[in-house]
């Protein structure tokens, strides 16, 4: 629609003459008497033409052409506003519009091909994945899902790091553990890796090899025992959640085919690298940093921030349009330098989005959880999906905004009532199911609505109140589908479906769907299969199930 009218504006203001170049931009009133729609541009042209803005926008409805089917008649309110109400004729159409398109109702070509990576996770294989590293994978999963849905070309890729100090330690760590099983007493490093997890590994090895390990060392065995275990248990972890790799890439390659080495000369050959008390420095001063950074220790081991731009130059080699970079809030305070070396090296880092997703907090019985009860010191995301399911893990961890803070409450994630906002939507979804089948029990099949290829319902005998709203509602998916993905925020989708399952109560409690009117009850039905095809369709672009039976 906002196609049309600005198709509709830009003749009219042709036709009355009004010679001007202009955004033709619109909103959504928050006030429903102000209409449907609203722009601003006469307010904008107004300087320009040396007009009051209400004569401008006078001049443009005058000489404007619109369908009256589609659009009552537009209105000038305040300063020189125009406001649009559309007719219910409109509204009802959404209807069949989310029929023809079914399971693609909301997808868009709006990212145009656009050849997309999304790095998330990235976890290092040394443990299991904690509730932090959830958020971050239902986060990036989804946004790369809703990019998809907008015509994306998306590529979604895990980060590791299976070399240096940590690796090392994690090898010693499994080593003094099999050491224990052996029978000799071990003074533990309180710096190790302490979870249960690890004695697992060492288990393993012991039941399956015996002592035949006890003059092994770190690196060998015990450390590719130990990644291979780790890895395996992190993929199935987010198997769990539906999440998916196209690529998993190792930092060491950066080290084994030079690159790291191509970056420090790189900086080097553009004076933004010097040598200073043993370490290597980039010189991010030059180039409008607040201080130095280093990024070689005078050990000889890089900092973060090598290695991240030297993957980062190869995200931009591999042709990537769009690099989205979901980070834990850890990483604040090394990403800005990675994008500043960039950006003097000659790299468009406009092509670059950090996302930052903040600290999650346990919460049961009115009390923070601190403690994972069987694998780490910590909770690991496995405990959080067996106590209250995948769907709800990866909702409740999209609900709100990831630059907050998130409070997950255990007991509300479990309620099998409307308090909890996934049950409530799956609800809805599940009622239609039911009120679908109810109707095919009366003789009313919705294969009945399409039957002889063609539709067998009537639209315009849904004249009620909440009828038309829930019907407004639906064909705003595709709006909010590529508002999600322009501003990569997926809970926007999640309060949409929202509204759609409060409109729909609203519906169901105010109207029967099967009634002795067969062909009013067959418009009501093809309503609720449309509201159900929507939701499925948010269900699916969030990864979590849309139950036919609750």
């Amino acid at each position: 629609m906002k196609d049309y009218l600005k198709s509709k504006i830009l003749s009219a203001l042709e036709k009355s003459g009004l010679g001007i170049s202009v955004d033709i931009l619109f909103d959504r009133p928050k006030i429903e008497s102000h209409g449907d729609l609203s722009t601003n541009f006469a307010l904008l042209a107004a300087k320009e033409l040396k007009m009051k803005p209400r004569d401008v926008a006078q001049k443009v409805l005058d000489a404007l052409e619109l369908d009256p089917s589609l659009v009552e008649k537009p209105e000038i309110a305040g300063p020189g506003f125009i406001n649009f109400k559309f007719t219910n004729k409109y509204f009802l159409s959404f209807i069949d519009e989310v029929l023809d398109k079914g399971e693609n109702f909301g997808r868009s070509n709006a990212g145009a091909g656009k050849k997309t990576q999304v790095e998330f996770v990235s976890a290092n294989p040394t443990g299991p994945l904690t509730v932090g590293h959830g958020r971050g994978a239902v986060f990036g999963d989804t946004v790369a899902s809703i990019l998809q849905w907008t015509g994306n070309d998306v590529t979604r890729e895990y980060y590791f790091n299976n070399a240096g100090r940590q690796m090392r330690v994690l090898g010693d760590s499994i080593r003094l553990r099999y050491k224990e099983i052996l029978g000799e007493k071990i003074d533990f490093p309180d710096d190790y890796y302490q979870g249960e997890y690890i004695r697992d590994i060492a288990q393993h090895l012991y039941d399956e090899r015996g002592d035949k390990l006890k003059d092994e060392p770190a690196e060998g065995i015990f450390k590719e025992r130990a990644e291979q275990e780790i890895f395996d248990d992190i993929k199935r972890t987010l198997d769990r959640l539906l999440i998916k790799f196209d690529v998993f890439y190792n930092e060491n390659s950066l080290y084994e085919t030079g690159k790291i080495k191509e970056v420090i000369a790189a900086l080097e050959s553009a004076e933004l690298a010097y040598d200073k008390d043993g370490a290597k420095w980039f010189k991010a001063t030059a180039v409008g940093g607040d201080q130095d950074k280093v990024i070689v220790k005078s050990t000889g081991e890089p900092t973060y921030r090598l290695p991240d731009i030297a993957y980062h130059i190869e995200k931009f080699r591999r042709g990537f349009q769009l690099v989205v970079d979901i980070f834990g809030s850890d990483h604040i305070a090394t990403y800005p330098d990675v994008l500043l070396a960039l950006k003097s090296l000659g790299y468009d880092t406009d092509k670059v989005k950090v996302l930052i997703h903040q600290f999650v907090t346990i919460f049961q019985n009115g009390e923070v959880v601190k403690m994972s009860t069987r694998k780490a010191n910590f909770i690991t995301l496995d405990e959080l999906i067996d106590w209250v399911g995948a769907d709800a893990v990866r909702f409740f961890f999209l609900m709100r905004s990831i630059g907050t803070h998130l409070n997950f409450d255990i007991d509300l994630a479990k309620k099998q009532s409307e308090e909890n906002p996934v049950f409530y939507l799956q609800y809805a979804h599940a009622r239609i199911a039911s009120i679908i089948r109810f109707a095919e029990g009366e003789g009313i099949s919705t294969k009945d609505l399409f039957a002889g290829g063609k539709k067998n319902f009537d639209i315009t005998l849904l004249k009620e109140k909440e009828e038309i709203e829930l019907s407004k509602i639906l064909g705003t998916f595709p709006e909010v589908v590529e508002a999600a993905a322009f501003t990569f925020e997926p809970h926007r989708i999640i309060n949409y479906l929202q509204e759609i399952a409060e409109a729909f109560h609203r519906f169901y409690h105010a109207h029967r769907v099967v009634i002795p009117d067969r062909q009013l009850s067959e418009s009501r039905l093809a309503l609720c299969l449309a509201t159900k095809t929507v939701l499925a369709n948010g269900f699916k672009i969030l990864g979590i199930s849309a139950p036919e039976k609750m």
